[in-house]
């Protein structure tokens, strides 16, 4: 029996009727169906619908409905089922006859569905922060690993100033505990309950809202009944922050694959997450790195189809936010099969630090530096940036670099120039000029990544306290 099939006098059309049931995609949303079904149920008895014995026949037929799928995946296979909504009712009402279609008293599969998803990407995020938890506490290991190793840092891909290798990779730390916060925003803004909206006015019984946002973990009821069974902000948002951690997981991807190459040297791809050629033998191809540079597109996309599904839509619950509902499942779904490879991707792979010291030291990195020299000595800022150009310059002409050029070719150039000027262009004397909050001095990143292991700590205090 169909759940609107009173006023209708002729079926659907078949090919119709197949291609607008949802079950085969909303099936997933089966155990959030229940638990806010339960609350409902709770409700209806306070209310007075139902007797003491028909809350435990529901309740009982409820928890016997999550067994049996739990059993078995065929169960869902219901070629009558609209969606998870109706599947349960049909489930309920074929295990306690019809007592099960007194569930639905007062209640809209409208509000059923605006629950469903917020407890669905509720729970996807307490996942996806557990699982940044771990991304960024490998980082962190890698991070003490490396010690006060030095590397190029660039700009505009060229090489600009040395950094600790620390310094980089606590870079990607602080983008994906941004992620991480920006996904506990979402979920203060979505644990409000819509349950008791009704379809678009607000129920038409006395339930208790609030005792039935409690019991499912919402921290109140939705404000608004028009809001609450139309608003999907709530997926939009978490689309979009997973559309910003994607991004910079494929930052990070590309970085891998250039360090990775035989020009760069800096690092080896750990077979455990790579893959050969099959005419090219002597190949190792990073395909974990270009897959997350690549799923990046669609999550991406899937933000925009979010956007362009909602834009025009009017108040209220229109059909089109069925189609809503995969373009939140497929992100949630990548994103949480991705990271956990990421995070073994990190523990696993090689850094070449020797390499990434010598590229260090050359390439005239330590040229701020110098010129910091001369403005220690008096020198105005730009003159001085206008001297170490002309060293720089001769350095380029004689093919050295600035160490090893003659005091009395740069004395020349400025008369600033002292003997010591040689031990600031000193890779470690480079180092420590940065000595500022943020900076790369080796002192400053050893403190930074004390706050980067706290932060991270605190993150996975959050996510278990939700847990």
């Amino acid at each position: 029996m169909k759940m609107w099939s009173g006023r209708f006098r002729q079926p659907l059309d078949p090919e119709f009727e197949r291609w607008q049931r949802s079950l085969d995609f909303d099936r997933r949303l089966l155990g959030y169906e229940l638990d806010a079904s339960a609350a409902h149920a709770r409700a209806l008895k306070s209310a007075g619908i139902l007797s003491p014995e028909e809350l435990i026949a529901i309740l009982q037929g409820l928890e016997q409905i999550g067994e049996r799928a739990a059993a078995s995946a065929v169960f869902l296979d219901d070629p009558e089922a609209e969606d998870v909504h109706h599947f349960v009712e049909k489930q309920l009402a074929a295990l306690i006859g019809d007592v099960g279609y007194k569930l639905h008293s007062g209640r809209s599969r409208n509000e059923q569905i605006a629950t469903d998803l917020r407890l669905y990407v509720r729970a996807a995020i307490d996942q996806l922060r557990h699982e940044l938890s771990k991304l960024c506490n490998a980082i962190v290991d890698r991070t003490e690993l490396a010690g006060d190793a030095a590397m190029p840092a660039y700009t505009h891909l060229q090489k600009a100033e040395p950094v600790l290798i620390a310094h980089w990779l606590l870079a990607y730390v602080e983008m994906f505990l941004r992620d991480g916060e920006r996904l506990a925003d979402c979920r203060k803004r979505l644990n409000l309950c819509p349950l008791g909206s009704g379809a678009v006015a607000g129920a038409t019984l006395p339930l208790n809202r609030m005792a039935m946002a409690q019991s499912l973990g919402f921290d109140a009821p939705t404000a608004n009944s028009i809001d609450a069974t139309s608003d999907r902000d709530f997926a939009v948002e978490f689309v979009d922050v997973l559309s910003l951690l994607a991004i910079h997981l494929s930052r990070w991807a590309e970085e891998m694959i250039l360090f990775s190459t035989q020009e760069y040297g800096f690092i080896g791809l750990p077979e455990t997450y790579s893959t050969g050629s099959s005419a090219m033998p002597q190949k190792k191809n990073p395909d974990l790195l270009e897959l997350v540079r690549g799923k990046t597109g669609r999550i991406v996309g899937n933000a925009t189809a979010l956007l362009v599904n909602m834009k025009g839509l009017p108040l209220a619950y229109n059909k089109d936010l069925q189609e809503t509902q995969q373009l939140l499942f497929e992100p949630a779904d990548t994103m949480l099969q991705m990271l956990p490879l990421v995070t073994g991707f990190m523990k696993s792979v090689e850094f070449h630090q020797e390499a990434m010291e010598r590229a260090a030291q050359s390439g005239f990195m330590n040229a701020w530096a110098g010129a910091t020299y001369l403005v220690n000595r008096g020198v105005p800022s730009r003159l001085a940036h206008e001297r170490i150009g002309k060293v720089v310059a001769l350095a380029i002409e004689r093919g050295s670099e600035l160490h090893e050029l003659p005091l009395a070719e740069l004395q020349k150039i400025s008369p600033a120039f002292r003997d010591d000027f040689y031990d600031s262009l000193k890779l470690s004397s480079v180092l420590a000029l940065h000595d500022v909050v943020g900076g790369t001095a080796p002192e400053r990143v050893r403190k930074a990544l004390g706050l980067a292991r706290e932060k991270i700590q605190s993150l996975r205090e959050e996510v278990h306290a939700h847990a």
